[in-house]
């Protein structure tokens, strides 16, 4: 099969990804008609044309958005599934000319989600055979069906289909941070690599994800950043900011694995541009040439970002981290993307939540964006 036949298979229309059967068949609807300009009546056939439609702009595009609505891999309390989603919506409803909305962006849809699943490595034959058979009508079939190796195989083929676009992956929680981080890697440092140089990975969180496994899974949320620090070969590659919460201390992450890190209370006081400028200056010192943005919102303070599944106290000013994704995207550029463990319906009972928390999350993409555009 040609990759546009394969992609519209693995994914769904924009906001699809979460499987409905009755309760939320309504809204997802209602979304879609408006991410596709349709009338109010349209049809599922009506809406997969709109869908259909825009991905007719894939040769062309600058950026291409991807949802992965998945977070089998979360940690505490879920919700981030709702995410990819519930920021188009806010997106339609409070700043209809954000960038990921304009002539230069194509929203790719969603990957599909089994929501009880994270890769395919995990699953028994009988298994994949039945989940193959329920996708896509087809046991026989060697499609992947979960959803990190979806993700992974959609943004192989966005890759062939927009080749000069820069994905951005909207979360779902941070595992899949690995797909995203694995295809900016190919872009870079690949045998076809489009933009041939050093990729580094500027990461924000409260928490380091540095965990090789956790309770014996592979890739999840707390062990992408540790796979893609092996992956770069732990030589100061992975840049970490806002870390707050982690079983040990900044010494040993930075001795062990040769990570940067820039802890949250030590840079609390510092300037956008002094974080700025001492960011790029490592990823300097490293030979970078390109980097993949990895941005979990819950390193932002919980008093500006509260709506995910761990909230932490003593975060950063989404103010500064806005700056610094300009600043430091200005310098080098972005490969990929993602924002993640964003969760609608987390919103703690803090007044003004979950919608500060989408409004945050929206900012960061768009400072992401037109960082992304402004070297295109």
């Amino acid at each position: 099969m040609e990759p546009r036949e394969v992609l519209e298979i693995i994914l769904r229309p924009a906001g699809g990804g979460v499987h409905v059967v009755s309760t939320g068949v309504a809204a997802q609807a209602a979304l879609q008609r408006r991410l596709y300009h349709l009338p109010g009546d349209a049809d599922r056939p009506a809406i997969q044309a709109g869908w259909q439609r825009a991905l007719d702009g894939l040769a062309t595009a600058k950026l291409v958005v991807l949802g992965v609505p998945s977070d089998t891999g979360a940690g505490f309390t879920r919700g981030a599934n709702r995410a990819p989603a519930a920021l188009r919506g806010r997106m339609l409803d409070a700043w209809p000319d954000h960038p990921l909305a304009g002539a230069h962006c194509v929203d790719a849809g969603d990957v599909i989600v089994i929501p009880h699943l994270l890769t395919d490595a995990m699953l028994g034959p009988a298994q994949l055979e039945a989940c193959r058979r329920a996708l896509y009508g087809d046991a026989r079939s060697t499609l992947p069906v979960a959803p990190l190796d979806l993700a992974a195989l959609a943004l192989d083929l966005l890759a062939q289909l927009a080749p000069q676009a820069v994905p951005v992956l909207l979360g779902g929680d941070h595992s899949v941070g690995w797909p995203g981080f694995r295809a900016a890697l190919a872009r870079v440092e690949g045998p076809e690599a489009i933009n041939p140089g050093r990729l580094g990975v500027l990461h924000f969180d409260a928490h380091t994800d540095l965990l090789p496994h956790r309770l014996g899974v592979e890739h999840c949320f707390a062990t992408w950043a540790w796979h893609a620090n092996e992956s770069l070969g732990r030589d100061g590659r992975l840049a970490q900011v806002g870390i707050r919460a982690s079983g040990h201390p900044q010494a040993h992450w930075e001795q062990t694995l040769g990570v940067r890190q820039f802890w949250a209370a030590e840079v609390a006081e510092w300037s956008a541009e002094r974080l700025a400028d001492a960011l790029i200056a490592h990823f300097r010192a490293q030979g970078c040439t390109a980097l993949y943005l990895s941005n979990d919102i819950d390193g932002t303070d919980e008093a500006e970002a509260a709506a995910t599944g761990t909230p932490e106290p003593g975060g950063l000013h989404a103010d500064q981290v806005a700056e610094v994704i300009t600043r430091v995207g200005a310098a080098l550029p972005y490969v990929g993307a993602d924002l993640v463990e964003v969760a609608p319906p987390l919103a703690h009972e803090r007044p003004g939540e979950p919608e500060r928390t989408l409004d945050v999350g929206l900012r960061y993409l768009q400072v992401t964006a037109e960082a992304i555009l402004n070297h295109a």
